[in-house]
């Protein structure tokens, strides 16, 4: 296994997927949880993005070749995605607790496409494209894998922060966390558009 890859690989994952700044995202989104439907969650969600990376690593291109849709296209319906939720976060719907369903949280949005969103996406298919053999292509999942395990490390030890935080900074971290989720979706939106305008700007 060439360790040089799996580093690059490791931390390029680590860097796009950002389990410190996961970490108010999933506790405002699961605040309201016990703990047992919050460790569910991060345990789901992580196995939700390991499996959609895995499945876009093996047949990412193919798959969006046949639908005829570009990256840039997935990106934006990801940006759109997160708005939704970043207003829930922002206007308080996310903070009732018989209003939300652990597995649905732990799809979407934690799952994808916050963790396996378009950037992670990208990046996996662009290092499987680009290796030579099957050693590469084991350095490749060992990388992935170490990298979902310490997300899920991250998130499955983030609920004692809950006991700190209590009710109020919980609501707190939630506005705080819809924000940075509105700004997360704007940008995607925009990187979107800007890659959209150059496709069809070289096409002309």
């Amino acid at each position: 296994m060439d360790a040089k890859l799996f580093g690059e690989v490791f931390v390029t994952l680590l860097v796009i997927t950002d389990p410190p700044g996961m970490m108010p995202i999933f506790l405002a989104l699961t605040g309201p949880m016990s703990a047992r439907d919050r460790n569910r969650a991060a345990w789901q969600a992580v196995a939700l993005a390991l499996g959609v990376i895995v499945v876009f690593a093996v047949a990412g291109q193919t798959l969006l070749d046949y639908l005829h849709v570009d990256l840039p296209a997935l990106q934006a319906a990801g940006g759109l995605l997160l708005v939704l939720v970043a207003l829930e976060l922002l206007t308080g719907k996310a903070d009732d607790p018989s209003q939300q369903s652990t597995s649905n949280i732990a799809l979407v949005p934690l799952g994808t496409p916050l963790l396996a969103g378009p950037g992670a996406i990208v990046a996996t298919m662009l290092f499987v494209q680009q290796a030579e053999g099957a050693s590469d292509v084991s350095a490749i999942a060992a990388a992935i894998v170490a990298v979902m395990v310490t997300v899920w490390i991250v998130l499955r030890f983030s609920g004692g922060i809950v006991k700190v935080l209590r009710p109020g900074g919980i609501e707190v971290l939630t506005r705080i966390a819809g924000l940075l989720l509105a700004a997360i979706a704007v940008q995607l939106i925009a990187d979107a558009i800007a890659a959209f305008v150059t496709q069809y700007a070289d096409l002309a």
